[in-house]
């Protein structure tokens, strides 16, 4: 990210932070902080995992992010996935639906689905990074809880692409689509998955380079929607890069050739 950019980013997150109240932060650890999700805290403290959880940096109807720090220092990411509302439930089913990890689960089973949910998020985090792409390092997760590597500087998030992009130049536009489309090639034809929601607001721009997050909702190829989700993260990354700068290359040939990946 250019060093304005970069600088009037985090300038723009201190400032909000300040203005957070106290009953904001009240709120959000009452709604995350349940006896049971408290008790899966201690437990990766117990592990040596998480030494010190500090401030929200992301917060979301369902998971809060917050900066912390391992025992040795180092910034890590700590995503608490909320209890399962009707809503949620509502929103993942399409992903779960030949997903045999959830085929087990009774009926009713609110908590479990969580649970599940989270240890697949780890499970996709953890097959693309061993594949080469640019996300998160996971580091461990328990329960509802998922720890992995931060992106950002002294608590504050790197940017995502939705919230900088029309800062940035068309050459520096061209790169990133560049690099984004080789990070897409890694996740579909090396990791097998399909990311099946990438977008401008799932991509952070971090050391001059896209780096793909939330991903517990890719799926594998074998997937029922597994084609419908490929051309859904193709149409919305072709079009957020087309309506800015020439790409030189359709949005039929971009499909194409992920497509020819695919293993079914």
């Amino acid at each position: 990210m250019r060093r304005r950019v970069r600088a009037r980013w985090f300038k723009r997150e201190r400032e909000e932070a300040e203005r957070v109240k106290d009953r904001d932060l009240f709120k959000t650890v009452e709604e995350v902080f349940d006896s049971l999700t408290i008790d899966h805290v201690y437990r990766l403290y117990r592990k040596g995992v998480i030494w010190e959880l500090k401030g929200v940096i992301s917060s979301g109807k369902e998971a809060r992010v917050y900066w912390a720090k391992s025992r040795d220092g180092e910034d890590l990411a700590v995503k608490i996935y909320l209890s399962a509302t009707a809503e949620f439930r509502k929103s993942i089913k399409k992903y779960i639906v030949g997903d045999p990890r959830f085929e087990d689960i009774p009926s009713g089973n609110f908590r479990r689905l969580i649970y599940e949910w989270a240890r697949k998020e780890y499970r996709n985090l953890k097959r693309m990074w061993e594949a080469g792409v640019r996300v998160p390092r996971p580091i461990a997760y328990q329960a509802n809880i998922i720890v992995m590597e931060f992106l950002g500087e002294n608590g504050y998030r790197a940017p995502l692409l939705a919230e900088v992009g029309d800062e940035l130049g068309p050459d520096y536009l061209s790169s990133l689509f560049e690099d984004l489309v080789a990070q897409m090639e890694l996740v579909v034809c090396k990791a097998g998955l399909i990311h099946a929601d990438l977008s401008e607001y799932n991509i952070m721009v971090w050391k001059d380079k896209p780096w793909i997050i939330d991903v517990s909702q890719a799926v594998t190829h074998d997937h029922p929607y597994a084609l419908e989700f490929l051309e859904r993260d193709v149409v919305n990354v072709y079009r957020y890069f087309s309506e800015r700068i020439d790409l030189g290359v359709s949005r039929e040939e971009l499909l194409g050739k992920l497509r020819s990946c695919l293993r079914v």
